[in-house]
């Protein structure tokens, strides 16, 4: 595995699903060791049994070997070592607390609270090693939220309001295909980490770090001024295209769709100049910013029936040669295989870790460049429990013995 910025640095992973455990894979590729704690009565990570799977057969929909693999865990798992503790039995403290010791980071996606009811809190971690930074992703922040205080994605899409910045005015609300909530809330919880961990380099003091769902995302929406627009009768529902920054938005084309922004007088005239419309861009109605706004409806439904009747192709070479900025809307499979993604290893192949890479699947990579060490995730994901030796045997100084009797008494 490659050497990266956070090499030398060591990090508990209590984290289980998507939210927690794509934080932990980002310091991973970082560089970090990485310890995934699993429990051992649940079968691990729920993750690892996430429907596909990849064996040495390829993909499958259900699991037929022992080694099978969900695809889940083999893009979630990488980089990571994988050990058992069954943190609700009396005795698992007592070994939290010695990778507790070793480490700079823990992190948990648990609901609010759990890791105070398990008395494995900040509070108690610092007692232990009083510069570990604990880092909480929960649905709602560490106050807890409504009911039980547990949040799905869906649920965190619906709270924020993302929900009704998608699709046009009247229609139902819009749930976003990529799950949003999950994976806007573990980059906060990254560069808090982070920062974190550099204060404790300089004071000798970790923190507990305390990122919401909610709050992530909700804090996304408000970048845009909704507010502002529904007191000036804006719309902040607009559909496949803004009126607001007109020409803007998503048209088809003979076989395909096209994205185009051209909000600026030049972009403007470039549009229509590759439409062979010069004239327009005299057109009182289109010659200024605030005009082309004021008419959005008319210029979007002129650009539509302009593309239209032509090939994606064609449409995407003239707005080029004309130096608009547009581009094809791809369909994600073809997206991920980008070859500038793909080289600058932003998207990177999946490999079963026995089998390799049998299903030509791909999966996120690290997408940060730095130019004076690397940033990969280039190491398999691991089987449950794979590195009990290796983390509490080499690393905690445990003997053979006592593993087998912790694993005797469900301890690990």
């Amino acid at each position: 595995m490659a050497e990266g910025p956070l090499t030398g640095r060591t990090v508990i992973d209590l984290t289980t699903a998507l939210s927690g455990p794509y934080a932990t894979l980002l310091l991973a590729g970082l560089g970090a060791r990485v310890i995934k704690v699993e429990n051992p009565l649940t079968g691990g990570d729920s993750s690892r049994n996430n429907s596909p799977y990849v064996g040495a057969g390829g993909l499958t929909t259900v699991r037929r070997e022992a080694d099978d693999m969900s695809v889940s865990m083999l893009l979630r798992g990488r980089n990571k070592s994988s050990v058992t503790l069954n943190l609700k039995h009396p005795k698992a403290r007592d070994v939290l607390a010695g990778l507790v010791r070793v480490a700079d980071v823990m992190v948990d996606n648990y609901s609010a609270g759990v890791t105070d009811r398990l008395g494995i809190g900040h509070d108690w971690a610092s007692t232990i090693n009083p510069r570990i930074v604990c880092t909480s992703i929960s649905g709602f922040g560490a106050q807890g939220g409504p009911g039980s205080g547990k949040a799905m994605d869906t649920i965190v899409q619906a709270l924020s309001g993302v929900m009704m910045t998608a699709g046009a005015p009247g229609e139902p609300p819009v749930r976003f295909g990529l799950p949003v909530g999950d994976l806007v809330a573990p980059l906060y919880a990254v560069i808090g980490t982070l920062a974190a961990v550099i204060q404790a380099d300089a004071t000798g003091r970790g923190q507990h770090v305390d990122v919401s769902m909610l709050g992530a995302l909700t804090s996304l929406v408000a970048c845009e001024p909704f507010d502002a627009y529904e007191r000036l009768g804006l719309p902040a529902r607009t559909g496949t295209t803004v009126p607001r920054l007109a020409p803007f938005g998503t048209f088809p084309a003979a076989d395909g769709w096209f994205a185009l922004c051209g909000p600026t007088d030049a972009f403007a005239r470039g549009l229509f100049a590759a439409m062979e419309r010069p004239e327009l861009a005299a057109d009182p109605r289109f010659a200024t910013r605030d005009a082309r706004v004021a008419a959005a409806g008319e210029l979007h439904a002129t650009v539509a029936a302009w593309a239209a009747p032509r090939p994606l192709a064609e449409v995407l070479d003239l707005l080029a040669r004309n130096g608009v900025p547009a581009a094809e809307v791809r369909e994600p499979v073809a997206a991920v295989r980008d070859p500038i993604v793909v080289r600058r290893g932003e998207v990177v192949p999946l490999e079963h870790p026995r089998h390799g890479d049998v299903a030509g699947l791909v999966g996120t990579g690290v997408p940060i460049r730095f130019s004076a060490c690397e940033a990969a995730l280039d190491g398999p994901a691991p089987g449950l429990g794979e590195h009990n030796a290796e983390i509490y045997g080499e690393l905690l100084g445990y003997t053979g013995e006592e593993l087998k009797a912790l694993a005797g008494e469900g301890v690990i």
